[in-house]
């Protein structure tokens, strides 16, 4: 079993980490609705991802 030399501090700690925090969602327009969505997911309000239809729309 590995048994450390002397201890981390926790400036070397946390600068480790610094790279482990997660990162904000990315939005976009609808290209179709003009909606803000997810990038690379279907579009809720009308359906469509990557200029086709996916869904049927919730209105229909």
């Amino acid at each position: 079993m590995a048994v450390q030399k002397s201890k981390v501090s926790p400036s070397r700690r946390n600068n480790r980490r610094a790279h482990s925090a997660l990162k904000k969602s990315q939005y976009k327009e609808c290209g179709n609705c003009g909606e803000l969505t997810q990038s690379h997911h279907i579009c809720r309000s009308c359906g469509t991802y990557a200029d086709r239809e996916v869904l049927r729309a919730a209105a229909e």
